[in-house]
Parts: C-alpha cells; sequence; structure tokens
C-alpha cells in the first residue's frame, strides 16, 4: 500500500450534547473523497479519540470503512497507554477493515524508548496490517528517538512509518535519513512542514487544516508530485493565517470552529473542550474573511 499523499486527519462531528453526528460524519468524509485527499483518517487528536468509549471508537471506525467503500485507504488511531488495550484495539480495527493503522506512543507516565520499542514490537506481531508511528511529544511526554523508528522499520515489514507532530523539522530528517525511503514512510503531522517534508524525502501529511480547506491542501501534495515548486510553495503559504489562529485554544477547538464558520457542522467539541474566546472567534472568522472569502457567511 501507498501510505503518503495528503490524508486529513478529520474532526469527529457531534451534536450539542457531545453524541456522534453520523449523517454528518458520512458527509464529511465524502467531501474529503471529493476534494482529492489520499486517505482518510479517524481518531486521531482532531478526532478527539482521546475523550471517546471503546465502542464509539468501533463505531466510528465501522462508519469509515463502509462509507469510503475503498475508494480510498482507511487510517485508524488505535494507541492507548498499555500495550494490551493498544493491540486489542488494533486487532478490532483490522477485523472492520481498517487499512493503516495509526498508533501514539505511550503516554501519561513516563516512559524509556526500550519501553517504547517494546510495545511497538508487541503490536507488530499482532496484527499483519500496515502501521504508521505517531510521534506527538507534546501530548505523550516522550519523543519517539530516530534510533527507535529505524530498529524498528527494520525488524518489522508492516511499520511501514512514522508520522511527526513534534514540529522539529530535524527530526522528520532523522526519521528519513535512517529507514528505507522505498520501503518507509515519513509524513508530517505539521501542516506548515507538509512541502518540506516531501522536498526533504517523506511522503506526504497528515493534516488538521484539511477539516478546514481540503483542496489547498491536496494541492500541496499535487503540484509538488508535478514538480510545480512554486505552486506548491504557494500552496502551502497560503494555510499560514489560519494556522496562526490555533495560538487561541486546544487546535482540536480552532479547526471545528473554522470548519462551523465556513459552513461545515462538524458541531462543538466534547466537553470540557471547545470554549471559545470572543478575540478567538473575531480573529478566525477575520482570517476566513480576509484570505478564504468564498467561506464566509
Amino acid at each position: 500500500m501507498n501510505i503518503g499523499g495528503i490524508i486529513p486527519a478529520m474532526a469527529t462531528p457531534m451534536f450539542e450534547d457531545g453524541t456522534i453526528n453520523e449523517v454528518e460524519l458520512r458527509k464529511q468524509i465524502n467531501r474529503q473523497i471529493n476534494a482529492g485527499a489520499s486517505g482518510i483518517f479517524c481518531l486521531g487528536t482532531n478526532g478527539e479519540a482521546y475523550i471517546m468509549s471503546i465502542e464509539e471508537k468501533v463505531r466510528i471506525m465501522k462508519l469509515f470503512v463502509e462509507e469510503a467503500g475503498g475508494r480510498v485507504p482507511v487510517y485508524a488511531g488505535t494507541g492507548c497507554i498499555g500495550t494490551k488495550d493498544t493491540i486489542e484495539l488494533s486487532q478490532k480495527a483490522q477485523e472492520i477493515g481498517i487499512d493503516v493503522l495509526s498508533v501514539i506512543s505511550p503516554y501519561f507516565a513516563a516512559i524509556n524508548q526500550l519501553e517504547i520499542y517494546e510495545h511497538y514490537s508487541a503490536l507488530a506481531q499482532s496484527v499483519y496490517i500496515p502501521i504508521v508511528l505517531y510521534n506527538m511529544p507534546a501530548r505523550t511526554g516522550n519523543n519517539l528517538e530516530y534510533t527507535t523508528v529505524a530498529r524498528l522499520a527494520a525488524n518489522f515489514k508492516n511499520i511501514a512509518g512514522v508520522k511527526d507532530s513534534g514540529g522539529n523539522f530535524d527530526n522528520i530528517l532523522r526519521y528519513i535519513e535512517s529507514t528505507d525511503k522505498e520501503t518507509f514512510s515519513v509524513l508530517s503531522g505539521n501542516d506548515s512542514l507538509i512541502l518540506w517534508t516531501l522536498m526533504a524525502g517523506g511522503k506526504g501529511g497528515i493534516t488538521a487544516v484539511a477539516n478546514i480547506l481540503p483542496e489547498i491542501m491536496v494541492s500541496i501534495y499535487k503540484y509538488w508530485a508535478e514538480g510545480n515548486f512554486e505552486k506548491a510553495r504557494e500552496a502551502q503559504d497560503s494555510i499560514r493565517p489560519i494556522r496562526d489562529c490555533f495560538k487561541y485554544g486546544n487546535p482540536n477547538s480552532i479547526v471545528k470552529r473554522a470548519a462551523n464558520l465556513i459552513g461545515q457542522p462538524v458541531g462543538p467539541c466534547r466537553k470540557p473542550f471547545g470554549m471559545i474566546s470572543r478575540e478567538a472567534d473575531d480573529a478566525i472568522m477575520d482570517t476566513i474573511k480576509k484570505y478564504y472569502s468564498q467561506y464566509a457567511k
């Protein structure tokens, strides 16, 4: 399977009471596929997987697989704190028909690189579908070192990639330099680094901004693949204003608010998250009006 391109880290549409809006979820899946996404990704940080029950996660995975209908690969976040729970959810995802697992490194408690290696090693031996490691040190409290990634990639064929959301481009470069570019995919989890990751030998990005501007995000990869660096750079730079709005709060909340403002009714974040200040709301709307006037109400 070709792991790469632009893969939206999709928000999970919800009603005001926090329940999942399945009808809108299906619409959003088709919106991303119609925009040219290389795959669709559920149960990531933007999907609010951290605040969902196992039953809800299973239901969402089933909906994604069903609605995608094989048109594009379906990625699912199945990382839990414990190895046993991660394996069980990953095996369930495999059974459902998920194409690629995205597995965040264990979090909350301090962990060393050997423990991280053993965690992923056990997972790799328990499933056969591709696994994309997920490095997000700001949320997990640990960095997935390039030496650990290289060792895992060398020892397990189904450990097929890594997504880095740390924002440290040198870390991405280390991942690229220490793994086989033919068999291993390095993806940027930071929207602002997608083009630069591609230029350095990576394979694409898993993107939150695609919830707001799917066509623009897809165009970064499209123009790069065509060899049109100037247009790819223009598309990459064009998302800076909306990313600047992330400073106003939890990025998940900003993404959902912006999507709602452009007429994509994904609803609120599940409580206690999602409270947006008037200042943030004004900044988001001003950004939309100024740079993406076609979306403004």
